[in-house]
């Protein structure tokens, strides 16, 4: 097999060689293969840990010569692992094959594999006093576990079937984080009209896929069944198989998938995990599990859909209980403070207030708000807090924003009691009604066309981001950006007043075949707009990372002026020596950069890749991600990329609907730009006031010679 042309390509960094350690170097590392040093074993050997070099600390992996795995499972691992880097893949420092010994060196991992952390056995036997993984650290380490396994499906040149995927086979490092480990028995898929790998089943009994069983043949989607076994185990805290409990029980999979059906989950999570969950990430959770192990692989879900779903569960159960509260009156004077700070309320001694429906003391473990005064009440100190649950202060927002805080009863006027034939459009955040404010509504108001989006309390968007939004458009005013009228915070209820934009968003009028078909000059003048709006932000006092740049989020006003939306997501941008501010991932998967996902690490040339990927979809009219056409054409990018750089090529590919409203030396250099913008490496990315100068300077030319 060709590993290295076949893993070329994707978001991970390829190295030439791995390095080889003579055997001497091994011996002295392990002292000999000192049992003292064993940290684990199995049916390959032992593992031994080990300083190395200057100082390195690594896992030496000896194979027995009596093992299951022999020359070619260790130089699958050697050719694999020698040409991968990735943040949730364990890393090869080296190895060794001399005297007939096969020894594989890697990064050591300090907190060993994801099952010695599930199981109460294991953590009994282990001898140490381990204590069971919370359900933020297991919802954190299962999006690892996907995002590598997710990696090796679609981020290679030609997708990679794991084919062992297992508890014992995620390893976690000193801060939790996931790495997949084991690739000896790793399948390439090589041709790009091939879907599966016709192979003797391997694996481990308890994660097979029953199609592999029954067909020999082994698909991206036998992953995916094994990680639902992953995420059963993780739900109940036992292993897939368990010959020590009752008959119907020893079969985790039979055992969960009954009660998951039947929504009695509470007979199968983990008793470790009482009182920690929320439902609502439960059930997302669980809904999951059950879809992996769907027995026709087609209706199981793709690792990247895997990824995104434990993201919701996730901001689910971040979201628990959190709801807001009266504010006693020391609150009304809060305005602005970097993001990332949160407000805990203390009062005289420190021991809190319960006085007119304050805060009592120390019992809120999750943010009210992200905003303050950079000069700090010494009444303030930086902590997570719930808020209360009664009426929100709205003095609070009138001091730190430039709108209008409406009545839920002038809301409902607004929107005419929310009759279903004003919705404009529904997602995740909820729905987005057409409105008008008026004399009506609030006397002595100008009559204004406004859309109203209401926040689903059940939905994935909460009141931190609704926040967020009230405060950077109060805040901000620019041509491009979307006038933010005015908000509602009566007691649960949560909503946004925009200025109405007359033609919808950009995503439906190039994707949505009932719609107006753009022109190219009206691209380009959209493309200019948008380049306009992120570079604003950047170039803020406080830079600006907007986080969610995609096709959906730029509205088109009645003339087609092209504004941002959805502020939701934005971050403060890195400040003096910074290169990049550190978050969860989060955004669309398509337009994230690859970096970010893998990192966590947000920057402005974040926004630029997401922008390429906008580009490249007025450009040839296709989505960022697009599961019904071919395997190898629903990743714009990756498909189109390579493209952009060669005319005939290029030309194409165009979409068809504006053939002959451009110049082809005009859409070569915006197809160069594009190509700039989603480059691998973010520093060979433009900055977005680049962008908007390529883009100026084009138009003029276009104006010029069409006189």
């Amino acid at each position: 097999m060709d590993w290295e042309n076949a893993i070329d390509g994707g978001a991970g960094q390829l190295e030439e060689s791995c390095p080889f350690f003579p055997l001497s170097k091994i011996l002295k590392a392990t002292n000999d293969f000192d049992d003292a040093l064993v940290v684990g074993t199995g049916g390959f050997g032992k593992v031994y840990k080990a300083i190395i070099d200057d100082g390195i600390v690594v896992a030496i992996k000896r194979l027995n010569a009596e093992s299951n795995q022999g020359a070619e499972e260790f130089w699958t691992e050697v050719r694999l692992l020698s040409k991968l880097r990735h943040a949730h893949l364990v890393s090869l420092v080296g190895y060794c094959n001399e005297h007939q010994e096969m020894i594989l060196v890697y990064e050591y991992i300090a907190n060993g594999t994801l099952a010695s952390h599930l199981y109460k056995s294991n953590r009994e036997e282990s001898g140490k006093s381990i204590s069971p993984l919370k359900w933020v650290q297991r919802l954190n380490i299962c999006i690892g576990a996907a995002r590598g396994f997710d990696y090796l499906h679609t981020g290679t040149k030609q997708p990679i079937i794991h084919r062992d995927v297992k508890t014992t086979n995620i390893l976690l490092d000193e801060n939790w984080v996931a790495k997949v480990s084991d690739f000896g028995i790793c399948k390439l898929i090589t041709s790009q009209a091939t879907t599966h790998v016709s192979t003797k089943v391997k694996a481990t009994r308890g994660y097979w896929d029953p199609d592999y069983i029954y067909t020999n043949r082994v698909t991206r989607k036998s992953d995916v069944y094994a990680f639902g076994v992953v995420l059963l185990e993780v739900l109940c805290g036992r292993p897939p198989i368990d010959h020590r409990l009752e008959e119907e029980q020893i079969s985790l999979i039979l055992w969960a998938k009954k009660h998951i059906e039947n929504g009695k989950l509470d007979r199968i999570i983990d008793p470790s995990l009482n009182g920690e969950t929320t439902p609502q990430s439960l059930k997302y959770f669980s809904k999951l599990a059950n879809s992996c192990l769907h027995i026709t692989p087609k209706e199981r879900p793709t690792m990247s859909e895997v990824v995104e779903i434990l993201q919701n569960a996730l901001v689910l159960h971040e979201r628990k209980g959190r709801s807001w509260g009266r504010i006693t009156k020391a609150f009304q004077g809060i305005k602005l403070v970097p993001m990332g700070m949160n407000c805990w309320w203390r009062e005289g001694n420190g021991n809190g207030s319960n006085s007119s429906g304050g805060l009592p003391k120390q019992s809120f473990p999750q943010p009210i708000f992200n905003y303050v005064n950079h000069s700090v009440d010494p009444r303030f100190s930086l902590a997570e807090i719930h808020a209360a649950t009664n009426n929100f202060n709205k003095s609070l927002l009138k001091e730190y924003s430039n709108v209008y805080v409406f009545t839920y009863k002038e809301m409902s006027l607004a929107k005419k009691h929310f009759r279903p034939d004003n919705v404009l459009g529904e997602g995740g955040f909820g729905v987005v009604y057409k409105g008008v404010i008026d004399e009506s509504v609030r006397p002595g108001y100008k009559t204004t066309n406004v859309a109203i989006k209401e926040l689903d309390r059940e939905g994935f968007q909460g009141d931190k981001e609704w926040l967020a939004e009230v405060s950077y458009l109060g805040q901000l005013s620019h041509p491009n950006l979307v006038k933010l009228v005015g908000c509602c915070c009566d007691d649960e209820h949560r909503l946004l007043v925009y200025e109405y934009m007359a033609s919808g968003s950009l995503e439906k009028h190039l994707f949505q075949r009932d719609c107006f078909i753009l022109t190219w000059p009206r691209r380009m003048k959209i493309a200019l707009d948008a380049a306009r709006a992120l570079a604003f932000l950047h170039l803020a006092e406080r830079p600006i990372i907007y986080r969610d740049f995609k096709t959906s989020n730029i509205l088109l006003d009645a003339d087609f002026n092209a504004k941002l939306s959805n502020f939701g997501l934005a971050k403060d941008g890195p400040m003096g020596d910074q290169t990049h501010v550190s978050t969860r991932v989060m955004g669309t998967y398509g337009y994230a950069a690859p970096e970010y996902l893998m990192t966590g690490h947000l920057m402005a040339q974040s926004d630029v890749y997401g922008f390429g990927v906008v580009l490249l979809e007025m450009l040839i009219g296709r989505r960022a991600m697009d599961r019904s056409r071919p395997s190898r054409e629903q990743k714009l990018v990756k498909w189109a990329r390579p493209l952009l750089m060669h005319k005939k090529k290029l030309l194409r590919i165009l979409d068809p609907r504006v053939e002959g409203q451009y110049s082809t030396k005009t859409a070569l250099k915006v197809a160069h730009l594009a190509y700039q913008c989603l480059s691998q490496n973010p520093k060979g990315r433009p900055v977005m006031s680049q962008v908007v100068k390529i883009l100026e300077t084009l138009q003029t030319q276009e104006k010029s010679q069409e006189r």
